[in-house]
This record gives structure tokens, C-alpha cells and sequence, in this order.
């Protein structure tokens, strides 16, 4: 079994504008410093990242507010992310991640990782919070 850790964010903003702004994936370069550019390739998105090309297959929209999407990277290993937007009271959102330690990752490489999506996510706060 596979380490794992759930992370999240609370944004003051309403649980189906989170979503809608994330089911697009063409706004993860925004937030995130891990996809620098991406580019659609059917069904699926070739990412440009910090440590090379990756290919992302993303959840289909759907009611539920589910975002999992699954990574390739070059040497074929697939990681699937477990990513959700929930309701918190009438006006909030959470948005929770679950960030997968690698195998031959050691602790220090996933401790840098959970805070990398820590770091995302604290951008998603700001940018969403700010948005008209």
C-alpha cells in the first residue's frame, strides 16, 4: 500500500464556480506550479511540468464535483489523483487533494511534493477569492 495524504483549501466562493473554473482544465497553468503549459490531445492533455511531459486524463464533468484525473509520465508510470470540491456552509467551497507518494520517492521528495500542492492550492485560494 502506498503512502497518501489528503490536503485541502477552504475559498470563500460558491462550491459549483469552483468547480465549473477547475473542470476546465486549461486553468490549472494558472494556479499551479507543477502544469506549466497544457495542450489538448483528445481526450486527454499533454502537460509540460517542472520534470518533463506528462499526459493527464481528466475526470468527465459530472454532478458530483469530482476532478480526479490520471498522470503519465514519459516512463509510463500513471498516478491517479483524487481531487474534490465540497460544499462548506451556503457561501464556501473546500477543495481537497490527495497527494500519492511515488514509489522510490524518498521522504523528504514527498514532504516537497505535498507542499508543492499546498502551494497550488493557496494560489487557487487567492485567485478564486479575487475573481469578479
Amino acid at each position: 500500500m502506498t503512502e497518501c495524504r489528503t490536503v485541502g483549501v477552504s475559498i470563500k466562493r460558491d462550491p459549483d464556480q469552483v468547480y465549473e473554473y477547475l473542470a476546465d482544465p486549461r486553468s490549472f497553468p494558472q494556479w499551479s506550479v507543477f502544469i506549466l503549459e497544457l495542450v489538448s490531445d483528445g481526450n486527454e492533455w499533454i502537460a509540460q511540468t517542472p520534470t518533463g511531459t506528462v499526459r493527464i486524463r481528466f475526470t468527465p464533468k459530472n454532478e458530483f464535483r469530482v476532478l480526479d484525473h490520471d498522470v503519465t509520465s514519459a516512463s509510463g508510470l500513471r498516478v491517479h489523483v483524487a481531487m474534490r470540491v465540497i460544499p462548506n456552509q451556503d457561501d464556501g467551497s473546500e477543495v481537497i487533494f490527495t497527494v500519492v507518494r511515488l514509489p522510490g520517492m524518498s521522504t523528504q521528495e514527498y514532504e516537497e511534493d505535498v507542499r508543492m500542492v499546498l502551494t497550488d492550492l493557496a494560489a487557487l485560494k487567492r485567485l478564486l477569492e479575487h475573481k469578479t
